[in-house]
């Protein structure tokens, strides 16, 4: 979320993160290791950059905006050419893992990103091939609670975002702290034990696919909705091995549940 002028920031989308306790936070929690690479996307400024180079990692920063992309190598010209630093213009959804040689485990994620690509980030570096060590994200604080299921309620994203790991939220940020100010607070989630061991057994694609048909109308039963999907004998079959009741609904089933539920659809 970072804006250089006004226009651009509203038409991306972007604020600049400018509280420096924020940047530090956010950096501190994805616990860099030595000699690891840090992805940052979208730096704009450089707040984050300066506490993620602090952290003695080497940062690859991806910046979308060729404007702020030349102006961090004129802010980080010493770092970048020490070798701390590499800022690359360019646009995250395009990012080609192999280009940057990252491999898994290797390297973690962490940045200040746009609202409206949050989902799309997510998914995005926990369903690549080579996976982040961990991730930290500042993103929209409603967004956070949700993928951690704070009213106990489950969603497409907060088992989307468990089934490779485990989240949590590390700080609350308010809307003070980044130029120009949000509409909403943010909230720093960190996502850990990054794998995709969930899924031995099963594929992802049958877990989604369960997953999305079991959500597909909130109002139904979970039952119900699959039943448009699955054999309706083998479904009542699969509810019985996995001790379900008839009239439990999506968001009431935990993780751990919709797994043994794929594998018996499966």
């Amino acid at each position: 979320m970072k804006s250089v002028k006004k226009k651009r920031g509203a038409r991306l989308g972007q604020h600049f993160l400018t509280g420096r306790w924020a940047a530090h936070t956010l950096a501190e929690s994805v616990g860099v290791r030595p000699d690891e690479t840090i992805l940052e996307i979208g730096p704009g400024k450089g707040a984050l950059t300066r506490e993620l180079l602090a952290t003695g990692g080497h940062v690859l920063a991806v910046e979308k905006d060729e404007i702020l992309a030349n102006e961090l190598g004129n802010i980080f010209a010493a770092e970048i050419a020490s070798g701390a630093l590499r800022v690359v213009a360019a646009d995250i959804r395009d990012f080609q893992q192999a280009q940057y040689n990252l491999a898994t485990g290797a390297f973690v994620l962490a940045a200040n990103i746009p609202y409206y690509i949050t989902g799309e980030i997510i998914r995005q570096f926990l369903e690549i091939e080579a996976q982040p060590r961990a991730i930290a994200l500042l993103i929209q604080k409603e967004v956070a609670d949700r993928i951690i299921a704070r009213d106990g309620k489950e969603s497409i994203l907060s088992l989307s975002v468990k089934a490779y790991g485990v989240p949590k939220i590390v700080a609350r940020v308010s809307r003070g702290n980044f130029s120009p100010p949000p509409s909403v607070d943010s909230a720093i989630l960190l996502i850990t034990d990054i794998s995709k061991k969930f899924f031995e057994g099963f594929d992802e694609k049958s877990f989604f696919k369960v997953v999305k048909t079991g959500f597909s109308s909130k109002r139904k039963f979970l039952a119900n909705n699959l039943a448009v999907v699955f054999d309706k004998e083998q479904m009542l079959r699969a509810f019985d091995a996995c001790k379900l009741a008839p009239n439990v609904r999506a968001e009431d089933i935990p993780l751990p549940k919709w797994g043994e539920l794929t594998r018996e659809l499966s």
